[in-house]
């Protein structure tokens, strides 16, 4: 029976595609034992419970960038995480290390290095974080979302997705979504969202557009986040909503999305064939651009600065684009083209490889 180490958190870019191994790898082997390596301040820490996994945690330390008091405690903190993982490792009996980046999946990687248990990456951006970047030195396999992902010897599987997305039939329950949504049915829906957390770029140029958008025939669902701007323009068509905990109903019922570029919302587009507006976050090391550059070139997406989200661009571009049905509809199936739903699958093969690999 295997026994499995699957380590990474903090946010939902690293916790989502662990959960989704997670499922399919105990729905085709349901005897195989599965521990969550996290930190105790992550979304892991409440999520990975809620979905029935037991979950250990190490402290969390960063990696410093700059000289200063943590810096110099850095290297005894991270010794520290790295001998509670060996020690779990061998209490526990793992077989195979699962990392998904963020701060466990370091010390994750050097403890079964030292222990000699395989390693598994799933890098989830298209460009790769630190934490993947030593797995890869210390020997480990790479798996990676998009293909170009700068990971010596990566295999591209796709992004890990949630059941209800990959199994979803936009078509068959999209009169079920329309409803539980409140919108009308018979009209084309606009999905705007920044993410779980909002984006106020998005929140402020959306919602002051708000009349031109009705304007075109079109209805909206704009989901705002908390505390980010984007106050409901109380018009008929236009409707908020800080938090959608039915984004599969959400998707069933788009036709067009304008959205952030995170790996796994870029992912999740092209599993459903949605065409979307992608406007990536500014800050950070420009991952979500490079995220967003396959459905770019597919034409599936239109690209957009994020600076340039203004509602003049609103009037100049998005408006005269929702009144081209026909290039949205070919935006939809060059979405599809490059879609996967199988990244869960295609992880756990790799996964799989690795452990027959191992010297008995």
């Amino acid at each position: 029976m295997t026994t499995a180490l699957l380590a990474g958190g903090g946010t939902a870019g690293h916790v989502n595609p662990l959960l989704a191994l997670a499922d399919h790898w105990r729905s085709v082997e349901p005897a195989v034992t599965l521990i969550v390596l996290g930190t105790a301040e992550g979304l892991e820490a409440r999520l990975v419970p809620e979905r029935g996994y037991e979950l250990l945690t190490i402290p969390r330390v960063p990696f410093p960038r700059r000289p200063n008091r943590a810096a110099l405690a850095f290297p005894g903190r991270f010794r520290d995480a790295v001998r509670r993982t060996r020690a779990i490792i061998r209490d526990r009996g793992v077989d195979v290390v699962v990392g998904f980046g963020g701060y466990a999946a370091a010390p994750a990687y050097l403890a079964a290095r030292l222990e000699r248990v395989p390693i598994v990456a799933h890098e989830a951006n298209a460009r790769p974080g630190i934490a993947n970047r030593l797995a890869v030195w210390l020997g480990g396999r790479a798996a990676t979302t998009f293909a170009g992902t700068p990971l010596r010897g990566a295999r591209v599987v796709g992004m890990p997705l949630r059941p209800e997305i990959t199994a979803l039939d936009r078509a068959a329950v999209r009169a079920e979504a329309l409803a539980h949504l409140g919108l009308e049915p018979g009209r084309p829906v606009l999905l705007v969202t920044g993410g779980s957390t909002g984006a106020q770029r998005l929140n402020e140029t959306m919602t002051g557009s708000a009349a031109r958008l009705l304007g075109t025939g079109w209805q909206v669902l704009h989901l705002t986040g908390t505390g980010r701007g984007g106050d409901d323009p109380d018009l008929a068509g236009y409707r908020t909503m800080s938090y959608c905990d039915r984004m599969d109903l959400a998707f069933a019922a788009a036709d067009l999305v304008l959205c952030r570029a995170g790996s796994a919302t870029v992912s999740e587009l092209a599993a459903l064939g949605l065409p979307s507006v992608l406007v990536p976050y500014a800050a950070g090391n420009g991952e979500q651009r490079l995220n967003a550059r396959e459905l770019v070139a597919a034409g599936a997406a239109v690209l957009l600065p994020d600076a340039e989200l203004t509602p003049e661009w609103v009037a100049r571009e998005l408006v005269p684009l929702l009144g081209r049905r026909g290039e949205i509809a070919r935006m939809a199936a060059a979405a599809q083209s490059v879609g996967r739903r199988d990244g869960d699958a295609a992880l756990l093969a790799l996964v799989r490889e690795s452990l027959a690999a191992r010297p008995a």
